[in-house]
């Protein structure tokens, strides 16, 4: 059967091992870009690159990539169409577990949301507070959240411990918190749309494994 290769960002890799499992995906991997990427998006298109010509040298495949732009500037894409290869729709996670129309909908009810993840919520105090040096200089909080008015958080699971940490998130950003599941989104319809013609389902139950995590 031919194998599929998921190039991916590294704070989607619970989600994209979930999809993997519900749907039997057995010639499905999974090679992660470390998500700390995103606070330097210009690198992300060079790595990305990188995990092609990797696979492209052994022949080893199709390639899917699981990003969306994430502050690339369109560099990714001059990438991607380079080697003819397609991504996650949309400019980041948000989009795309939400729903593009649902995130616009979103959007133009309040520009002055912020947006967590499960994997941004669990992550809070690395890829948030210490990024933006709120744990050294808590008083440039005004600063950066002055046009904010609430947190939405984007659910991928129900997991009443990571929703009470999303409130506690808000809570500690001085914002109104909401909380919308949205489960994979359009991230598995993208993937179920990609594969549909690859790899066949096969029921087991063997435990999916991250092939290549770095």
């Amino acid at each position: 059967m031919p194998i599929i290769n998921i190039i991916a960002c590294g704070a989607l890799a619970k989600e994209l091992l979930a999809i993997k499992s519900l749907n039997h995906w057995q010639q499905m991997n999974i090679i992660c870009i470390p998500a700390k990427y995103h606070q330097t998006p210009k690198l992300i298109p060079e790595a990305v690159r990188e995990k092609i010509q990797q696979i492209q040298s052994k022949n080893d495949g199709k390639i899917f990539v699981a990003y969306g732009d994430c502050g690339t500037g369109g560099l990714l894409d001059l990438v991607l169409n380079e080697y003819n290869i397609e991504r996650l729709p949309g400019a980041h996670c948000y989009q795309f577990f939400a729903g593009q129309n649902a995130f616009d909908t979103l959007q133009e009810e309040e520009l002055g949301t912020f947006y967590l993840t499960d994997f941004l919520t669990q992550q809070f105090d690395s890829y948030v507070w210490k990024s933006l040096g709120l744990d050294r200089k808590p008083e440039l909080l005004e600063l950066y959240f002055a046009n904010y008015k609430k947190l939405i958080y984007l659910a991928q699971t129900n997991n009443d411990l990571i929703t009470e940490t999303a409130r506690q998130c808000a809570q500690r950003l001085n914002l109104k918190f909401e909380r919308i599941y949205t489960g994979y989104g359009d991230m598995e319809k993208k993937l179920h749309h990609f594969q549909s013609h690859q790899i066949p389902s096969i029921q087991t139950h063997a435990q999916p494994s991250l092939v290549d995590v770095l």
